[in-house]
């Protein structure tokens, strides 16, 4: 800490350093069953009055005329109404005041009223008429976070809130409350000191996990566990013994697909197994003192997979998060499904994250309905290792009116195009590869069956690539304007008065 100036009387200055002075105290106010006084009656003042009454506020609003939104609120007796002008007796025993009115007149007296006494007053969109100002909320209660620009920029607070708002789980209240209603039985059960240690591992172990994915049942198994366990060793420091795996599915590539609770996840985890596919700016979402295992398979690798089963075990077993990062969709040829038969023989906890697995991304980028209500009402993921196998119903794969889309296919397309023609399908057949969907470089190669593995081999396609097979694969939205013109010229000739505000 810098030493305080000589200016300084008893070293106040020195506790704030060089710090710019704040303009506001952040504090939040107790008004459950306080009264509460809002001048104005329209839609500003009803935003007011839904935040007042949720805090438990006995909310009176004073205007000559009312908001729709405040009738309801009214009708639910959850404010009451004066229907008056503001008088500065309406003050009277009021806990806070806020001025929500267009007459700058009011607004003023209303200020003044209230610092006279003493009273809080807020006036909107008029910081220096207030003496505190409402931030933006996040409401995860009893979990509260407030974003405030003092005044000086609403609509970046509100953003700060968004982005914020965006990296807490919907759930963060509920574990809030899970863990408050077991702190007597962690008093009783362990020491100070061990008690932190305690609390640490419940927020960032599986028992924080099975409350935020919903499974409260689970979570109470989990933190009993963990407490058994604290009680026996008189753990004040150290990690819990048994760990938890998160599969997650980190979708096409693109960062900013993941998600919410992928990113969440991967910001706890200790350690990272992670894919061929999983690029950089996943991993860099990802904490930056998490251990970062490649364990991608190339064709034909057969050990790979049991080295990944020994990893999930071992790190699973010294207490870690291990989240085990798959391109796509864990359960869509990500052999995911052994993976949780793995964990669960071992009576590993896990959960399971899905992904935007390639089929949806690239249908998705290369506007490629993978159904549509003229051309296609189903559509198979097959794996272009399958291309030998004599269980696939070919025939029904050689449907124009069905959607195929093949998965890790390229090195055995022309054997693809091969058994599609031999099953029935015709030459001209729509095709397209997508190569790299929703990543730099992604490209978009049409063609007819008959012409699409060697315009892959020409164009040098390389992985990740997919095929997609069927009459969507033909599709374009162009095709659509003359029958949508007359319909859209319509709705823009006559546009609603709101699209003119």
């Amino acid at each position: 800490m810098r030493p305080a100036p000589e200016s300084a009387p008893g070293g106040a200055a020195g506790l704030s350093g060089a710090r710019a002075r704040m303009d506001y105290l952040p504090v939040f106010l107790r008004l459950d069953g306080r009264p509460a006084l809002i001048v104005g009656g329209g839609r500003v003042a009803a935003r007011k009055v839904a935040w007042l009454v949720r805090a438990g506020a006995r909310v009176t609003v004073v205007a000559p005329g009312m908001h729709t939104d405040l009738e309801a609120c009214i009708n639910r007796a959850e404010c009451a109404h004066l229907q008056r002008g503001f008088e500065p007796g309406q003050l009277a025993g009021m806990a806070l005041v806020v001025a929500a009115t267009d007459d700058r007149a009011v607004n003023v007296a209303v200020s003044d009223a209230a610092r006279q006494r003493n009273i809080p007053v807020n006036v909107v969109d008029s910081p220096e008429l207030s003496t505190f100002i409402f931030p933006a909320i996040i409401d995860r209660s009893p979990i509260l976070v407030a974003v405030s620009s003092a005044g000086a920029a609403p609509v970046l607070a509100r953003r700060v809130r968004e982005q914020i708002e965006a990296l807490l789980p919907a759930r963060l209240g509920r574990l809030a409350r899970f863990m408050g209603e077991r702190r007597g039985d962690v008093q009783k059960a362990l020491g100070f000191l061990a008690r932190r240690a305690f609390w640490e591992r419940i927020v960032t172990g599986a028992t924080a996990t099975r409350v935020l994915a919903g499974n409260e049942a689970g979570a109470a198994s989990a933190f009993a566990s963990e407490l058994r366990t604290s009680q026996l060793t008189s753990c004040a420091t150290g990690a819990s013994g048994s760990g938890e795996v998160y599969l997650i599915g980190s979708g096409p590539g693109d960062p900013d697909l993941l998600t919410l609770r992928a990113l969440q996840l991967l910001q706890q985890a200790d350690v990272i197994l992670y894919d061929r596919l999983v690029p950089d700016a996943i991993l860099e979402r990802a904490r930056r003192d998490a251990e970062r295992i490649a364990v991608g398979k190339e064709v034909g690798d057969r050990t790979q997979q049991q080295r990944i089963h020994q990893l999930l075990l071992q790190f699973a077993a010294a207490g870690k998060r291990v989240a085990r990062l798959k391109g796509g969709d864990p359960f869509v040829f990500g052999r995911g499904g052994e993976e949780i038969e793995l964990l669960a023989a071992h009576n590993i906890p896990y959960i399971v994250v899905p992904g935007i697995t390639a089929a949806l991304a690239a249908a998705a980028c290369a506007e490629i309905p993978l159904t549509h209500r003229r051309l296609a009402h189903s559509v198979t993921f097959v794996t272009g290792h399958a291309v030998g196998d004599t269980q696939l119903d070919w025939q029904a794969l050689a449907a124009l009116h069905h959607t195929v889309v093949f998965y890790m296919g390229l090195a055995q397309l022309p054997a693809i195009v091969a058994r599609l023609r031999a099953a029935g399908a015709r030459a001209d057949h729509p095709a397209a590869v997508i190569e790299r969907a929703a990543l730099p470089g992604q490209r978009v190669l049409r063609a007819e069956l008959q012409h699409i593995a060697a315009l892959a081999a020409g164009e040098q396609v390389a992985p990740p690539a997919l095929l997609i097979v069927g009459a969507v694969a033909a599709f374009s939205a162009a095709d659509a304007l003359p029958r949508l013109a007359a319909p859209l010229s319509a709705k823009v000739t006559n546009p609603p008065a709101e699209a003119l505000a």
